[in-house]
């Protein structure tokens, strides 16, 4: 006889249901090995799929694993604030306002804002951002399909990670963002010697005027040719924006929006400033339950 483990769709980052970006959550999945796992991810074909290890804490947090349908992640975004909402909601008989989820990066913590004017936010701490390689304009052009008089020559084009490594590519308008064709034999080129394998463009102009950036990322290396709403990309990208004073200062609290350009509207809470230790990085967002069943394994 197959075993019946319970399973959760929910919509990150959402503006409200069948937006933002689809999680996939799977509940007591402890006696489920990588193999398992990763068929499963690859049967939801979400993003990512993630899997809750065990509804008791071990050492403060929660044991969850997230894989993508190719791979498992160390960290991710949208798929850490979607698991402690399921925590929240569906495992915990008594939610508290702040729990963590122990991944492969260490421990997450996340927290419940009930008061904000859009309903109720989580936000993750990620860790502080750590600045790599830059890149030319003229090697990162030809990859998007763009002149290089698309990029902002203010700022560098550079890999961040705060956890998972993204190459941030800063452009001038809504206009370029929009033209954007990923060249996928250039881009495959582009990262076999670089740690950064996903790319985040973002650009000033946006298509809702409460938002301050319009963010796109491309993340073919690990199945996912474009993401509606990338918690772990939009965390380098508020590391990114504190470190070179993009809003001419060095701390961030802004709205981005990402997914327009494939249906997907999604919005992003980026808060971030320098402490003594690095810049400490917040990502918030709302999560819409949206289905719910059980997987036979």
């Amino acid at each position: 006889m197959p075993h019946l483990i319970p399973f959760y769709i929910v919509d990150v980052f959402a503006l409200g249901s069948y937006t933002g970006n689809p999680l996939a959550v799977i509940t007591s999945a402890d006696f489920l090995d990588d193999q398992q796992m990763q068929a499963i991810a690859r049967e939801m074909n979400y993003s990512e799929t993630t899997f809750i290890l065990s509804d008791t804490p071990r050492s403060g947090g929660y044991d969850v694993r997230i894989f993508t349908p190719k791979q498992e992640l160390p960290f991710a975004g949208h798929p850490t604030l979607g698991t402690a909402y399921i925590l929240k909601e569906k495992i915990l008989s008594s939610p508290p306002h702040c729990l963590t989820l122990n991944l492969k990066v260490g421990p997450i913590p996340v927290t419940v804002q009930g008061d904000h004017p859009l309903g109720e936010i989580l936000w993750m701490q990620q860790n502080p951002p750590q600045f790599g390689e830059t890149f030319p304009r003229e090697t990162l052009a030809p990859v998007l399909n763009l002149s290089p008089e698309s990029i902002d020559p203010r700022f560098p084009i550079q890999a961040v990670s705060t956890g998972v490594p993204f190459i941030i590519v800063p452009l001038k308008t809504l206009s370029d963002v929009q033209q954007i064709r990923l060249q996928r034999d250039r881009y495959f080129e582009l990262i076999t010697n670089s740690e950064a394998k996903c790319i985040l463009v973002f650009c000033p102009e946006t298509y809702q005027g409460d938002h301050q950036l319009n963010v796109r990322v491309f993340a073919d290396y690990l199945g996912i040719p474009e993401d509606p709403a990338t918690g772990s990309a939009n965390g380098c990208l508020a590391g990114y924006l504190a470190e070179h004073n993009y809003f001419n200062q060095p701390t961030v609290d802004i709205q981005v929006e990402q997914g327009y350009e494939i249906e997907r509207p999604s919005l992003l809470f980026l808060r971030a400033k320098p402490k003594t230790e690095g810049i400490e990085v917040h990502i918030g967002g709302q999560v819409v339950m949206i289905a719910q069943g059980e997987l036979f394994v």
